[in-house]
């Protein structure tokens, strides 16, 4: 079976996210896991590069780097305007099913 994706939550992502990805089974950090509160993006995508994690957030500064050519495991965006928590958590639920890790290097995916 092909490894699936894991996720870290930036610090801006509500917690009730986290809970509902790992009521689900599915492998996610979070800021506070990684003990990253506070730290600079590309501290967060680092993690993620060492970690094999597609990083979630809606802070537009992770586009930015992306634009810029940072390499990265994955970026999932969604603008806080208009999106539940449900709507979200579904969206991070189709991705886990449908994509494999390798699909998301080096790609932004919006929800």
């Amino acid at each position: 079976m092909l490894e699936p994706i894991r996720f870290h939550l930036d610090e801006h992502v509500h917690p009730a996210i986290a809970e509902g990805l790992r009521r689900r089974g599915i492998d996610v950090t979070t800021t506070i896991d990684a003990e990253l509160r506070g730290a600079e993006d590309a501290k967060h995508l680092a993690y993620c590069g060492l970690e094999k994690r597609v990083v979630v957030t809606n802070d537009a500064d992770f586009l930015r780097l992306h634009a810029q050519g940072v390499s990265h495991q994955g970026i999932i965006y969604f603008r806080t305007e208009g999106s539940s928590i449900g709507d979200i958590l579904r969206g991070l639920i189709l991705i886990h099913e449908c994509l494999a890790p390798e699909e998301m290097v080096n790609y932004v995916e919006f929800l």
